[in-house]
């Protein structure tokens, strides 16, 4: 992610609307031990990367097809982080993947314009709002179409039926023969768990930390969406931690990171609003924080993925 200010003038309506609702933001150069890290980041940076064992996951219904638990991540029994998840029937939910390059809808937003009960924030986007990866909306082809995919897919439609809403693993697959005949798809990459096991994010710098998004599928077929509440994990050992992480998964999808990692859902009477404040990285061999320059007012969501009920 760059430096926000530049959005207003390379991104068209969507650097105008970020600006005026979430305010600029930079990169800042930061210490291991800086007091504005969270303990969960400040830990993985001093290279404890690996958490205890994972407690059994308490899901609580909160209607019909629809699933919610928080899983504690914990590392000498210190909290670092939490996974935020909700677990959805696609027999009781329609996905749609949703792009608004304008970026004047934030995750209130997206759940107010559609009905849904749940809105997660998707792949990632150009400066103009744009998909940087391939995607179909309600049918339409968005996003490039030369495109080289070797990581994953969520697909609703195609050979699984009109309904179907399933995660693919790429590996060895031409991504418009998996799309082709879908209602609904989005390419994203890394692969967190792939059909052989284990994850794809090899050469990903441990030091690149952030809140987190994902889509899993587990055995019996529902979709899991899960979103961090800190910025505990890298790519790598997020990938590490989820067959570990007692969800029962068979394929795990990364979504876009950082500050856009939001997750919303309202359903029977239970409430969940969330986005991120973290992202990390390293520039020029700095070690950089990603900070508002303004008060934090919520991200813009070009790109957004909503279960609404059937």
């Amino acid at each position: 992610m760059a430096v926000a200010v530049a959005y207003g003038t390379a991104g068209g309506w969507y650097g105008v609307n970020v600006l005026l609702r979430r305010g600029a933001s930079t990169w800042v150069d930061v210490s291991p031990d800086d007091a504005r890290l969270s303990l969960g980041i400040r830990l993985s940076l001093a290279g404890q990367r690996t958490p205890d064992p994972a407690e059994p996951v308490r899901w609580r219904q909160v209607a019909a097809g629809f699933d919610v638990a928080e899983l504690p991540v914990r590392v000498g029994r210190q909290p670092v982080d939490t996974l935020l998840l909700s677990r959805i029937d696609p027999a009781r939910y329609r996905f749609r993947v949703l792009n608004r390059p304008a970026g004047d809808r934030d995750v209130g937003g997206w759940m107010a314009a559609t009905g849904a009960s749940l809105v997660v924030n998707g792949s990632y986007y150009a400066h103009d709002g744009t998909p940087d990866t391939p995607v179909i909306s309600d049918g339409r082809r968005l996003g490039p179409t030369s495109y080289q995919a070797t990581h994953g897919a969520f697909v609703v439609g195609g050979p699984s039926g009109p309904d179907g809403a399933r995660l693919v693993d790429l590996a060895g697959l031409d991504w418009r023969r998996v799309t082709d005949g879908a209602s609904q798809a989005m390419v994203s990459y890394p692969m967190l768990l792939g059909a052989d096991g284990h994850g794809r994010t090899n050469g990903e710098d441990e030091r690149w930390l952030a809140n987190r998004s994902f889509l899993g599928q587990d055995r019996a077929g529902r979709i899991i969406v899960g979103t961090t509440r800190d910025a505990y994990f890298s790519l790598p050992s997020l990938a590490a931690f989820l067959p570990r992480a007692r969800l029962d998964l068979r394929l795990a999808l990364n979504l876009d990171g950082g500050p856009v990692a939001c997750q919303k859902v309202s359903a029977g009477g239970y409430r969940r609003d969330f986005c991120g404040r973290y992202e990390m990285a390293v520039h020029s061999g700095h070690l950089q924080l990603l900070r508002p320059l303004v008060d934090y007012r919520g991200w813009a969501l070009p790109m957004a993925l909503v279960a609404v009920p059937r």
